[in-house]
């Protein structure tokens, strides 16, 4: 307070000094040490740790639920930043790299099959094989790594698909088959039992290899899962490989390891059982929509017999 300000007098041109208590009161009070700004607007962060045991994400929207009966004050808004926000972000770039890649699966499948039924019935399963991943971290009490388990689903949509193929492909060979053999042009002209019997006939050969390639590949992605790790170079030269689990890589690759381990054990079951029934149900509905026409030309070809 005693600090002097100096300044030159209007009246006379002389220099002046008066110290700052002459001018000023001194008052203490409590401020920030410093003021953030955000798009020109002053913004205060709040953050804080997660006590091991609980989840981020339920603490945020629990949070924000009680946010929402609180009277804010005119001009005072908030919004979820940090790890939220980044998390948002790679929850979205995720969700349309998934969609581009379903997108460019199903326009393979379309040129490779020349149809639309086929593909469709292929797409769903890959998106019903998700249920499987959600399902699968329900029963473990594990979290969702949004990265990771984003990059498993992308990656599960490949395997889904080609065991989804190789089933509904064997089956539209069998049909094949038949219509040669009979000597007829579409497979509404045969009837639903043999329908039913190539579907059958499909889904018990192409057992083996379904399984085959979900249990080699689960078998495969465990010791990912789980950290398996040992040391090769003590392997080779000592014979001991000093095997241990875990580590820090289970913290990055686990989510993704088990994603695909969930979705593919849930992705066979649909393979074997759902596909078919859904690929039957497809026929049933395009008989009754488009067969009626090849019925009534086997009418007409009976009659004038």
């Amino acid at each position: 307070m005693n600090q002097k300000i100096t300044f030159r007098s209007q009246s006379t041109g002389q220099l002046i000094q008066v110290p700052v208590s002459a001018i000023a009161d001194v008052q203490y009070t409590s401020t920030y040490n410093a003021i953030k700004r955000k798009n020109l607007d002053r913004m205060i962060t709040i953050f804080s740790n997660v006590l091991e045991g609980y989840n981020a994400n339920e603490i945020v929207a629990a949070i924000d639920e009680s946010l929402l009966d609180f009277d804010m004050p005119p001009g005072y808004t908030y919004e979820f930043t940090g790890e939220q926000q980044q998390q948002a972000e790679d929850m979205g770039f995720l969700m349309v790299a998934f969609l581009i890649a379903v997108f460019a699966i199903f326009l393979i499948i379309v040129a490779q099959f020349n149809s639309i039924i086929s593909p469709f019935i292929i797409i769903l399963s890959v998106l019903f094989s998700t249920i499987g991943v959600f399902l699968g971290y329900v029963a473990s009490g594990d979290n969702l790594v949004i990265i990771m388990t984003g990059v498993g689903i992308i990656s599960l949509a490949g395997v889904v698909v080609n065991n989804a193929i190789v089933l509904i492909d064997y089956i539209n060979l069998l049909i094949k088959r038949k219509l040669t053999e009979r000597n007829l042009e579409s497979l509404y002209e045969l009837s639903k039992a043999e329908i039913k019997s190539c579907i059958a006939e499909g889904g018990a050969t192409r057992l083996r290899p379904v399984l085959l390639t979900a249990i080699t590949t689960v078998l495969g992605l465990i010791p990912l899962a789980i950290g398996f790790n040992f040391n090769f170079s003590t392997l080779i030269t000592e014979w001991d490989p000093q095997i241990f689990i875990g580590g820090d890589n289970v913290a990055f690759w686990g989510p993704m390891a088990w994603t695909v381990i969930y979705g593919l054990i849930f992705a066979t079951f649909l393979t074997l059982i759902v596909v078919p029934c859904m690929y039957w149900l497809a026929f049933a509905i395009m008989r009754f929509a488009v067969g009626r026409k090849y019925y009534r030309r086997s009418m007409q070809q009976s009659v004038a017999t």
